[in-house]
């Protein structure tokens, strides 16, 4: 085949009220060659220095700095070999080499962008994970592709494009500008009946060139890739030898439409309209509109210049009815404005500080940098994630008609306080305790077990999609407000977040919860401080006395899945006490470099009387207790946590 194709671009004109088919069609020559045994991707930036592009009211900027050109180049001195081509694309087997490191952590391949950007390290994990499929999950079909926005999002995808077309996928779904929230890429990929989907983010953690980035891989159900497939990825990139490519130029994403490369396209959809139908069908959005257009009830949405900037307008502005500047932080950014998109106490201050002062709105949240995790917040009141999915799932059934013939099921992942098992308790409904990782729900939910679930942190879901879900937890709770409103006059005053959350402590009893994040610590003290606390547990035996606590089991978390009997051992070392209370130590497979100590603690409390104490000092002596018995100080050398929750 000669080194050109034909290509059509497909888009749908408004014009003078009248629809308009405009269909441009040209032959290009291709965007790849085999110059020095390497490929050029085209960088498809604009040749100013900074270009801008709009979405849904937001602003999406490119950094100045980006490179103009990326490329999968060959490992070796021969030129890249064609190798059998799809209708009208030429496709190259680029050859290359292993690269350490590229085992998958909790959520993904979470790296550094100067890592990702090194000689084929992209390109060998994505071939690595066609390697690992079976072809019929994606040969002709359809696959999902989107991101949180992120710094380096724009040309990874390009590189996942060329690379997706080369191993015969028939047609790559992605959102405009490369973006699709984490619960928006489960959601279409389920409406879809895709095959699977790619996410580009590092979640919660930091963005920009000196900061992180991430990749993951979807299924067909929506949920994360499983321990099985991923297993089979980190093999496959210690034995890779080459990369298959398309040549076809770099995809125009800033604009909605089809591109066509023969038998091969590429669709840009707008990222907000599938998953805001979703939610139309979730919530009553009609309840909601009530209480947010009440002028005595004043709301605000932080997005931390993250994904969910791209749809609080759609959904809280135009349809719910919220002000403008009801939204903060509202405008996409590649570096999430120089912030960590992380919606905690720490990261997420200035809405804490909005939140906590004299004059504070009645409701605030927060999202994440993917747009699956949230924080919600009362009138100078914190409510915890444990207690946000426990407080939810018993208003589910009342509040939320997506749930009116009540949950199916509860689960939590292992740290997670015990809140939501009292629910599952008083509810009769099943319940689950699963390792973190929001994948060890999805089989849950498949087998119809699991209705509402939730992670300590900052993640809540239900099983409309298999993803957590930011905004979902958000609607979530203006429901319960409103529908505790629902009745009451203009004027008269109205049940608050704070209300909501001490009425469930009345009824459930107070779960204390806090959980201490050492950030960034050097792995091989924190690794060695877990097999201390391994060795730890192995001689305990129940009734060990603790200070003033006698032990009832000590353990290394491990979960055997009721669906598919597959195991997941060593999630935590767990020392559970004879009164309820717990202390759990964890690393983090989240971040992308050195390690993330995690201490949760938590002690419950019936007494009434006992449940306005602040959560730190009533958790004190387990604090201290966690500390000494880790030898935490003297492992990492860390005289305070970086975050407390």
């Amino acid at each position: 085949m000669a080194p050109s194709l034909c290509c059509s671009r497909v888009e749908n004109v408004f014009s003078s009220g009248i629809f308009k088919l405009k269909k441009q069609q040209s032959c290009v020559a291709a965007a790849a060659n085999a110059r020095n045994g390497s490929i050029a991707l085209r960088s498809s930036s604009s040749s100013s220095p900074s270009s801008r592009m709009s979405l849904s009211g937001a602003s999406f900027y490119h950094s100045t700095s980006r490179p103009r050109s990326l490329s999968v180049r060959a490992a070796s001195p021969s030129s890249p070999a064609a190798v059998a081509e799809p209708e009208g694309i030429k496709i190259n087997s680029v050859p290359t080499k292993p690269i350490e490191g590229q085992k998958t952590g909790t959520s993904g391949l979470r790296k550094k962008v100067k890592v990702f950007k090194e000689e084929n390290y992209l390109a060998n994990w994505i071939q690595a994970l066609f390697n690992s499929l079976p072809p019929e999950d994606y040969k002709n079909g359809l696959l999902v592709l989107g991101g949180d926005g992120r710094y380096f999002n724009i040309e990874a995808a390009q590189i996942i494009i060329k690379i997706a077309a080369g191993n015969g996928v028939g047609k790559i779904l992605v959102g405009k500008d490369g973006i699709l929230s984490t619960p928006a890429v489960s959601a279409v990929i389920r409406k879809r009946k895709a095959n699977g989907g790619f996410i580009m983010s590092a979640s919660h953690n930091p963005g920009g060139p000196d900061y992180d980035w991430g990749i993951k891989f979807n299924y067909s159900s929506g949920q994360p890739a499983p321990e099985s497939i991923t297993d089979k990825i980190y093999g496959n990139t210690l034995s890779i030898s080459d990369i298959k490519t398309a040549e076809i130029p770099d995809t125009d994403l800033s604009h909605v439409g089809v591109t066509k490369y023969g038998s091969f396209s590429v669709e840009v959809v707008d990222p907000v309209s599938d998953y805001l139908e979703l939610m139309e069908n979730v919530f009553d959005f009609q309840l909601i509109k009530s209480l947010v257009s009440r002028p005595e009830f004043r709301f605000i949405f932080d997005a931390m210049h993250a994904v969910t900037g791209a749809y609080a307008k759609p959904i809280f502005v135009d349809k719910l009815g919220a002000s403008m500047d009801s939204i903060m932080n509202g405008v996409p950014l590649e570096d999430f404005g120089h912030g960590h998109p992380d919606p905690n106490l720490t990261y997420a201050k200035e809405l804490v500080d909005i939140m906590y002062a004299d004059n504070g709105p009645d409701f605030g949240a927060a999202s994440d940098g993917d747009g699956d995790r949230n924080m919600i917040l009362g009138k100078g009141f914190f409510v915890t994630p444990s207690d946000s999915v426990a407080i939810i799932a018993a208003n589910a059934q009342e509040a939320i008609p997506y749930f009116k013939s009540g949950p199916k099921g509860l689960a939590r992942s292992m740290p997670t306080s015990g809140a939501l098992d009292r629910v599952a308790e008083k509810l009769n409904l099943t319940f689950f305790e699963v390792p973190t990782g929001w994948k060890f729900f999805g089989n849950l939910m498949d087998a119809g077990k699991l209705s509402v679930c939730g992670e300590e942190s900052f993640g809540t879901g239900s099983d409309h999609i298999r993803e957590k879900d930011g905004i979902w937890a958000v609607l979530a709770w203006l429901s319960i407000i409103a529908h505790r409103n629902k009745d009451k006059k203009p004027g008269e005053k109205l049940t608050s977040v704070a209300d909501v959350v001490k009425e469930h402590w009345a009824t459930y009893g107070r779960n204390f919860f806090s959980r201490y994040d050492y950030e960034e610590c050097e792995s091989e003290g924190a690794n060695k401080m877990v097999e201390y606390l391994r060795d730890v547990i192995s001689k305990s035996k129940p009734g060990d006395q603790y200070g003033s606590y006698a032990l009832k089991f000590a353990d290394d978390f491990s979960y055997t899945d009721p669906v598919d009997g597959s195991v997941a051992s060593k999630q935590g070392v767990r020392f559970v006490f004879s009164d309820g209370s717990r202390i759990i130590f964890r690393l983090s497979g989240t971040g992308s470099a050195g390690a993330t100590v995690r201490v949760y603690i938590e002690q419950f409390e019936p007494d009434v009387s006992k449940h306005d104490v602040d959560a730190q000092t009533a958790l004190k002596p387990l604090i201290d207790l966690a500390l000494s018995v880790s030898k935490l100080k003297e492992f990492t050398g860390r005289e305070k946590p970086t975050v407390i929750t």
